[in-house]
């Protein structure tokens, strides 16, 4: 009897393939079904709500300020993407040891990663990060302002 009749098949196939961990592209589709989020997505969005983030706007350059816990700077990931796309990502591991029991896990683990669009007026070319703490701060400076265009003074001739 097919998983269908009980409407077990998405969340039943969802379980296998987390347990067997089996790529999205290769649990057998079977034509027609309308696929739902992959994965990785549903993984970047929870990770992404999860990120508290603050973002400044300062005289000279925005600051967004990412709190990151137990990473080093080794751990995480500051990166454009699609020239204007800012990505700050790590991920933080629970440490196992042999010996130890855990009685209560309250910490967050896991993937962490937020996204920001740049404005038109950001340098992409003068990007700086800080990880401070476990506070990651980072600065993307402010192009100038274009000078205003002075009024083209036009020469009338009398005939």
């Amino acid at each position: 009897m097919e998983g269908r009749v009980f409407g077990l098949e998405t969340p039943l196939k969802t379980a296998l393939q987390h347990l067997l961990d089996i790529p999205d592209g290769e649990a057998g589709n079977t034509g027609g079904e309308k696929q739902g989020p992959t994965r990785a997505y549903v993984r970047d969005a929870r990770a992404m709500a999860a990120t508290p983030a603050d973002v400044k706007e300062l005289p000279g350059a925005y600051a967004f300020v990412v709190d990151m816990p137990g990473l080093g700077s080794g751990d995480i990931k500051v990166q454009v993407e699609d020239e204007r796309v800012l990505v700050i990502s790590g991920e933080r591991r629970r440490e196992e040891k042999e010996d130890a029991k855990y009685l209560r896990m309250e910490r967050r683990m896991g993937k962490l990663m937020r996204k920001f669009v740049l404005p038109e007026n950001a340098d992409m070319e003068k990007i700086s990060a800080v990880c401070r703490d476990g506070v990651l701060t980072v600065s993307v400076e402010k192009l100038p302002p274009p000078e205003p265009k002075k009024p083209k003074t036009i020469q009338v001739q009398v005939a």
